[in-house]
């Protein structure tokens, strides 16, 4: 289906070298507030468990760095691949800025402008990404869904918090 030749393997390895840093820059600002804050506050029953969510940014950023790598190389001279690859940088960045604004200033509210912006961006990848690899959008589909219930987890936790 898709093969990846020799040449590529450090594209698709940079590729999801970049989504995972991501992931560790937003850890920076939620480390901080695991200890003290975070576990203060009243959270819902539906939950996950921190190292099940850990779990899941993982395969997460792998799948978003798999995109990306399908995307890429398709040729980053076109016009639709460098618009795509904008968006893609964006929401990459948002998603990190999510982590700030939850976790950094402890502010669900903030968290929630930030992840609704965020899943917009997730969005718009996809439908940018489509014409260009549709591999790489349906690799962004799970993304989407658990960006969808960590807005739900983050409304719900700033809900019973007021």
């Amino acid at each position: 289906m898709y093969d990846i030749r020799q040449g590529e393997i450090p594209k698709l390895v940079l590729s999801i070298l970049i989504c995972q840093a991501a992931g560790i820059a937003g850890s920076f600002f939620t480390a901080s507030s695991l200890e003290g804050w975070y576990p203060t506050l009243i959270k819902p029953a539906f939950t996950p468990p921190g190292w099940f969510i850990g779990l899941v940014w993982i395969i997460l950023y792998t799948l978003m760095g798999l995109a990306l790598f399908l995307v890429i190389r398709e040729g980053t001279e076109k016009p639709e691949v460098k618009a795509a690859l904008i968006i893609f940088a964006l929401q990459l960045v948002v998603n990190v800025l999510w982590s700030l604004a939850f976790f950094g200033l402890k502010s669900p509210l903030a968290g929630i402008v930030v992840i609704l912006i965020l899943w917009a961006l997730i969005l718009l990848t996809i439908i940018r990404f489509l014409p260009i690899s549709r591999a790489a959008a349906l690799l962004m589909v799970p993304y989407i869904l658990w960006v969808s219930f960590a807005a739900f987890l983050n409304i719900s936790i700033w809900w019973l918090n007021l």
